[in-house]
């Protein structure tokens, strides 16, 4: 099977730029960089902003589990479910400070290491709007035509 059109999720952000939250190749499903951002409001989760709109602190577990619930969102709106991701790139801005915050997050997420995908971590030194952490997943695509 050759590649799809791209994959657009009404119940996730939307992307910051011009690209599609998913596209499908065969069997997999590969993700757009997705961040923690509201939905609905485009509001990062967990973010303290001064008056000019900078980020005085933030909250990496709330951003992590609002990054995860997107990733969710993405993988259903494309026919996969939370089960079917195979690998996982994690990009953190503060890699000393929120990376045990960070996993203890994705424990919740992934109780059993037998079962979570493959991940890589990686810091970075920012991302293209104020968030903390952005994943970029690869889906299996089961039984989907």
């Amino acid at each position: 099977m050759t590649g799809t059109a791209g994959i657009h999720a009404a119940s996730a952000p939307p992307p910051v730029g011009r690209y599609p939250h998913a596209r499908r190749h065969g069997d997999l499903l590969f993700l757009s960089g997705i961040g923690p951002r509201d939905p609905a409001t485009s509001m990062v989760p967990g973010n303290v902003l001064d008056d000019a709109g900078r980020v005085l602190a933030h909250d990496i577990a709330a951003q992590a589990r609002a990054v995860f619930a997107n990733v969710r969102a993405v993988l259903e709106a494309s026919g996969a479910r939370w089960e079917d991701l195979l690998d996982v790139t994690v990009y953190l801005t503060d890699m000393a400070g929120d990376f045990a915050a960070y996993n203890a997050v994705w424990g919740e997420h992934f109780p059993d290491p037998a079962s979570a995908p493959c991940r890589t971590t990686l810091g970075i030194d920012a991302l293209p709007t104020p968030i903390a952490i952005e994943l970029k997943c690869i889906a299996a695509m089961r039984n989907t035509p």
